[in-house]
């Protein structure tokens, strides 16, 4: 399969991968690994304000790639803010094949559940 370059980019070089802990922390998770993809967000709020976010995932080089980029665009937004971006926005930047737009949708649950998480 051709990823498109901003895929590539984000696959290949995860900044926002790992974890957060501590005071102020939350964490919401979608998916499973069972089924071929799992995302996990931390976010750090402030209040409410989100400071820092980090991820990790289980999935294709697209899962991947949209979750740091959510990682990445995430904080300075508020918890009423919602998921950065609408998941056929993603699936336009990211060149998303349609058959795996469902992963684009695990992505926004677990960055929802961190929010949630955090209300």
């Amino acid at each position: 399969m051709n990823y498109n370059e901003l895929t590539l980019r984000y696959f290949e070089a995860a900044a926002s991968a790992g974890v957060l802990e501590g005071p102020g922390t939350f964490r919401g998770a979608a998916g499973s690994r069972a089924q071929g993809t799992w995302v996990q967000f931390d976010l750090r709020i402030d209040h409410g304000i989100i400071r820092a976010a980090r991820f990790l995932a289980f999935g294709c080089p697209h899962t991947i790639a949209v979750s740091a980029w959510v990682a990445e665009k995430g904080p300075g937004g508020g918890l009423r803010d919602g998921f950065p971006a609408t998941v056929a926005d993603l699936s336009a930047l990211f060149a998303v094949p349609t058959e795996k737009r469902g992963r684009l949708l695990i992505v926004e649950d677990a960055w929802m559940a961190a929010l949630s998480a955090a209300r």
